[in-house]
This record gives structure tokens, sequence and C-alpha cells, in this order.
């Protein structure tokens, strides 16, 4: 399946404009080391091979800021795939929008050395002219984000047609209509975090000063919010329902959590959990009864219509 990744190409999109002329896309994290036949298929492989040498170049660093930047770097050299689309904010409110059309190159002493040929198309896309939901999310901080749940709106501005609602076609999903509310949820609550009762106590992870945690890559998937306490002793995953059935999103928030304790967590930090649903649920409830570490959150939308 076709995929539609945002990057960011250097730090507040400084080499955009350098990438977009010479047609690829590319990082410079571990960027003296040349990757070339040294790249697993599996992600796993890949952090537990190269998350020691990061932490070894960048001692400063925590396990949760080496497993962001190798999951970035392993997604940028292998996971993006020939044929996948991608847009590249260029520091001026627009996207550059390409299809990558080669696999992985090594460029010494060059800018972001590790890079992936692009085509890029004749027409970029503003800010302007995509949905809010869609803003937000390619806006998010970070320098890999997967926004494949925007795809068809993505092709219809290409094409030039204005966005029209994106379906649910995820076996697991239960309720559709739940999961059309729910898919842009994720955003609004990033964007009012500390309104929350969550935000009381943990705050959304920040690497230098930048907030990373939305949709933190793991080895299962995007974890939607990573989140770490006040005083740093906890570490949270939060997963939202999104309309699965019940055993779905409990498994899965459980293999999140896995792999933030066996790859992320410090000796002296512990993992908890917390599902968010728009309205409560037995089945989830039960699930859950068993387990001490992961809280069950549900919302409530509030709509407000007054004549003046």
């Amino acid at each position: 399946m076709k995929n539609y990744y945002r990057i960011m190409l250097g730090k507040k999109s400084v080499y955009a404009e350098e990438a977009h002329k010479g047609n690829f896309i590319g990082t410079e994290c571990l960027g003296d080391i040349d990757l070339s036949n040294r790249i697993p298929e599996s992600w796993r492989e890949f952090n537990e091979k190269f998350i020691p040498v990061f932490l070894e170049k960048n001692p400063e660093k925590t396990k949760i800021s080496a497993g962001l930047a190798c999951g970035m770097l392993h997604t940028i050299t292998k996971g993006i795939v020939i044929g996948d689309t991608v847009l590249c904010p260029d520091g001026q409110g627009n996207y550059f929008v390409g299809e990558v059309t080669g696999n992985y190159e090594y460029h010494k002493n060059q800018t972001l050395p590790h890079r992936r040929n692009v085509n890029w198309f004749p027409r970029t896309i503003s800010r302007d002219e995509i949905s809010e939901q869609f803003k937000n999310s390619a806006g998010s901080i970070g320098t890999v984000s997967n926004i494949t749940k925007y795809a068809d709106e993505i092709e219809k501005i290409i094409s030039g047609c204005r966005p029209a609602s994106i379906v649910a076609t995820d076996e697991t999903i239960e309720d559709p209509s739940i999961f059309a509310l729910e898919k842009h949820l994720e955003d609004f609550l990033v964007q009012n975090w500390r309104h929350t009762e969550l935000g009381k106590h943990y705050d959304i992870y920040e690497e230098d000063g930048e907030m990373v945690g939305q949709q933190y890559l793991s080895d299962t998937g995007p974890i939607d919010i990573l989140a770490i306490s006040k005083d740093k002793k906890e570490i949270l995953v939060v997963e939202l329902k999104k309309g699965r059935v019940s055993d779905a999103v409990v498994g899965q928030i459980q293999r999140y959590m896995g792999y933030v304790k066996e790859e992320l967590a410090e000796s002296n930090q512990i993992v908890r959990g917390a599902i968010i649903a728009f309205e409560d649920d037995l089945k989830t409830r039960r699930a859950l009864s068993v387990t001490s570490n992961i809280d069950f959150y549900t919302y409530k939308i509030h709509f407000d219509l007054r004549k003046k």
C-alpha cells in the first residue's frame, strides 16, 4: 500500500530549498556513518544495532531520544519505499510534494548525507489549501510523520480538487462513525494537552525543546501520544480507541507499552498506559480490570450555538 510522509529537511526546513533543487530527501542523523548494505529490514534489528551507537555519540541524550532518532533514520533510509509520496515544508508556509524514486544513497560530507531520490511535482501545496485537521498533523514537530490517513485529501489537492472525507477500511474498526470523529481527536488533544486531566501530571515528550511525542514511531506502529511525568519517573503511552473493537485497542496499547519498557525506559522509570474513548465501554473496562497500569478515559464534545 502506498504511504504518505511529512519530512522535515533540517531543523526549521533549513535545507528544504537545497533538497528540492537536488531532487532528494534526507537526514543528517549519524551522518558520519555510511549505511550502505547495513540496513536491516527489521526496525527492531536496526534499533538494536544503532541505538548504542547513537548514545555513544550523544551521551547527553536519553534512550527515548535515541529510539526516536534511529526510528526516523530507518524510516527514511528503508521504511519509505519507492512510489511513496512525501510532503516537505519549505519554511515559507508551503509544502514541496514528490514521489520517492530511488533507494538509499550515502553522500559523504554533504548536506543530509542519508538520501533518497525524489521526483518533485510541479506544484506546491499551500497550508491554506488543507483542512484544519491535516494542518495540525502536517505541522507537528518531528523529522518524520506518517500522514497516510490524509491520502485522499492529498491526492485531491494535488489534482486540483478540494478535500473530501476519509472513510475507515481497517477491519478492526467497530464503529466507522466514531472512527471518523476520533481520527482527528489526537491533534485536538495535543493542541489542548495542558488543559486536560493528563496534562496536569504529564508532558508530551519533547526533544531539544520541540514536541516529538505525537505519533512516536515504534516497531509495532506509531504511538498516538508518548508523554512523561513531570518528575520524569513515569512514561505514559496514550492510545485513542478510534472506534476499534476493545480487544484490538487493549492489545495494541499493551504492545506499545512493552516496546517502551524494553527499548526506551530507563531503569528508574515505569511505564503506564491510557486509553481514551468517546464513550464508556464495558468490554474495555472488563479487559482492563485485570491490569493495574492502564487507565481508561472518556471525553465529551461540547458545542454551543448562541444567537446574538
